[in-house]
Parts: C-alpha cells; sequence; structure tokens
C-alpha cells in the first residue's frame, strides 16, 4: 500500500513534467501559427499531441484543421507547402516548377518572410519563458534569505547524501526536538561539529529516521562549524506589482545570461563539458525532483526549459528550426534556393550528426541516474 502511494505521486510528478513539456512545445508551434497566419500562409492542421486524431475541428473561415492527438506531448503546426518529407530546397524548387498552393504556399513567400515564419518558435519560447517567470513571482513570489526546514540540492559525497537524504526532505525533529524552521535546522547542524544526530524527516508523507554526524563546513571563514552537505530550501515572499516586474525581469536576464554562457562553454571546451549536458532524461529527473521544492521553483525551472528550448531548435540542424532557417538565410546571401541535392547530403550528414549527439546525453542521462547521482549533482 505504502510503495503503491509512493509510486502513484511518482507518477503525478511525471504526468505534470509531461504537461509543462506539452504546453512549452504547443506553444512553440503557436508562434509558428501565428507568423504563419499574419503572412498569409495557409495553416492545414494545428495539433495537439501527437498519434492518430482523437478529435478535430475545422475551422469554415481558414479551413484549418485544429485537433487534438491521442497522445497529449507536443504538437505541431502543418503548413501549406511544408510536407515535412522532402527538403526546404526541394519544396521550393517544386513550388517555383508548379505553382501549387498558390500565394498561401509557404514556399510562395519572400525569404525573410519565411525566416520569420521560422524562427517565430523560438521566439515563442523565449518570451513564453519571461511570462512564466512573471506569473510564478505574482503567484508565489520571491525566493527571500529565509531558510526552511526542507533539504535543498545536496552536494554528491556529503553525508547527507551518504545517509541517504533527498531533495524535498522535510525535516521536523532533530534528536527528539521538533524543528520549527529552517533557521533552527541550520543553527542546530553548525553547533554539531563532528557529534551524532538523529534526524526525523518526511518523505512521500512517510516519516523516516535517519542517523548523521556533521563534519567540518568547507567553507573556510567558519571554523568549527558543522556541515552535512545539502542547502535548505528558501521560503518565497510576496512582493508588489512594481517589484514583481522587476524581479522576474532579472531573473530571466539571469536565465539568459546563464544558458548563453552555458552554450559558450561547451562551443569552446566541448571535451570537457560534453558530459554535463542534459538530455529529456535527465530534464525530466530534475523537474521531478524540483516539485518537491515547490511551485516558485518549479516555474523557475520550466521558463529555464523553454527558453533553452528556443535555443536547440535554433540551432543549424536537420528537423529543427534553425536547419531550416540555416538554408533560408543561404538563399538569401545566395540569391537563389540552395541545390536540393547538397541540401540533402547536408541534412544526412547533420541528422547523423543530432542522432549521435542524442545517443551520447541519453547514455550520459542514464549512466548518472544508475550512478546514483542527483539532478544537482
Amino acid at each position: 500500500m505504502l510503495l503503491g502511494l509512493i509510486a502513484l505521486a511518482q507518477l503525478g510528478k511525471i504526468v505534470i513534467f509531461l504537461v509543462t513539456l506539452s504546453v512549452l512545445v504547443v506553444l512553440h508551434e503557436y508562434g509558428h501559427f501565428i507568423v504563419a497566419r499574419r503572412n498569409g500562409v495557409r495553416v492545414n492542421e494545428f495539433a495537439v499531441g501527437m498519434g492518430p486524431k482523437f478529435f478535430g475541428w475545422v475551422s469554415p473561415r481558414s479551413g484549418t484543421l485544429y485537433s487534438f492527438r491521442a497522445l497529449p506531448i507536443g504538437g505541431y503546426c502543418a503548413m501549406e507547402g511544408e510536407d515535412g518529407k522532402t527538403s526546404e530546397a526541394e519544396q521550393q524548387r517544386e513550388f517555383r516548377e508548379t505553382g501549387s498552393g498558390g500565394s498561401v504556399n509557404f514556399q510562395s513567400k519572400s525569404p525573410w518572410r519565411r525566416l520569420g515564419i521560422v524562427v517565430a518558435g523560438p521566439i515563442a519560447n523565449f518570451i513564453l519563458a519571461y511570462v512564466i517567470l512573471l506569473f510564478g513571482v505574482f503567484a508565489f513570489g520571491i525566493p527571500s534569505n529565509v531558510p526552511q526546514a526542507v533539504v535543498g540540492p545536496i552536494n554528491a559525497g556529503s553525508p547527507a547524501n551518504k545517509v541517504g537524504l533527498q531533495t524535498g526532505d522535510r525535516v521536523v525533529a532533530v534528536n527528539g526536538v521538533a524543528i520549527a524552521d529552517g533557521s533552527q535546522l541550520v543553527g542546530t547542524i553548525h553547533a554539531s561539529l563532528g557529534k551524532h544526530l538523529t534526524l526525523t524527516y518526511v518523505r512521500e508523507g512517510v516519516q523516516n529516521i535517519v542517523k548523521v554526524t556533521p563534519a567540518a563546513c568547507p567553507s573556510p571563514d567558519k571554523p568549527g562549524t558543522g556541515c552535512i552537505g545539502f542547502y535548505p530550501v528558501v521560503a518565497y515572499e510576496r512582493v508588489g506589482f512594481v517589484a514583481a516586474f522587476a524581479a522576474s525581469g532579472v531573473e530571466y536576464v539571469n536565465t539568459v545570461t546563464q544558458e548563453l554562457e552555458n552554450l559558450k562553454l561547451i562551443a569552446t571546451k566541448f571535451s570537457t563539458y560534453a558530459g554535463q549536458i542534459t538530455g529529456p532524461i535527465g530534464i525530466g529527473q530534475a523537474a521531478i525532483t524540483v516539485q518537491d521544492l515547490g511551485w516558485g521553483p518549479y516555474l523557475q525551472l520550466a521558463a529555464l526549459i523553454s527558453f533553452a528550448l528556443g535555443i536547440f531548435n535554433l540551432l543549424p540542424l536537420p528537423a529543427l528550426d534553425g536547419g531550416r532557417g540555416a538554408f533560408i538565410v543561404a538563399e538569401l546571401i545566395r540569391g537563389k534556393p540552395v541545390d536540393p541535392e547538397k541540401e540533402a547530403f547536408v541534412h544526412i550528414a547533420g541528422l547523423a550528426a543530432l542522432l549521435l549527439l542524442m545517443l551520447v546525453v541519453a547514455y550520459h542521462d542514464i549512466a548518472r541516474i544508475v550512478a546514483g547521482h542527483g539532478a544537482f549533482n
């Protein structure tokens, strides 16, 4: 019964993550949809989900099929002139030869308009990242300096890590003495260097007891202070209307800076930082873990995922918006579309590189989980 409740709770977290990911993908596709319609391109279908059609509705005004698919994960925006099977250059050549679809065909638009439609998806993710942060601040406030008695990120190899504490565990007592708040918990641990402590904590509604001995804190300015190697989760506090916009703006700038710095490190020192690239499996693990910290931290992670999704889609790789955009940019520079045969060769090579990267990242994520490393190690 107990194991069943824990499994159900974990399943609920997985569902929340999948719903979050689907919303980010659908709104990405909606970015394509809006700009395509603004430029007179016919959208044959706007789908929520993947797989067989569950049900749908055809707009009598635009002729667009709005559908819900059987698998509620992701979605897509199918435009006239984009069959998803042949290359961008091949479709452009076909349109120039046949004129199929007329002025509502994606391929009938100027390179600049087509490029705008292609990059609209990633831009939607960038905008959505800020909207998520703003909503999070309005709904839950901003992080304060007040710690809670909740275990946050845990250092690998620390006493907390060795005795099995996990992110999200709520400590309710130390040596039988009830813990009222995070400050009391931190103070007790700091004052117990080398002393055995019995921690009572709650995980998934179940109370557990573990014994741990604080080691010397790594910080040199805290001699004689004990630490067990985790950062307590801080409480969130409400702020005013103006402060909410300012705080979400600062957080957005921090998110952008962090992602661009990570991209720079990977590009310039790939061999050093390649092992730190996280794929869908690792992101899912992190999302499930962060849910234990509350909705405030989870929305911050959702905003980070949205921004990262936009960056990823701008990479000049096949099947991504960046790959399509790269050939349109080449068309702008050359004054004519890239030769379809040459584009096909680039697509095959790029697709092989993308699949290899996905396999390496998936292997890294799985190996890290099997080795017992948490989402923040």
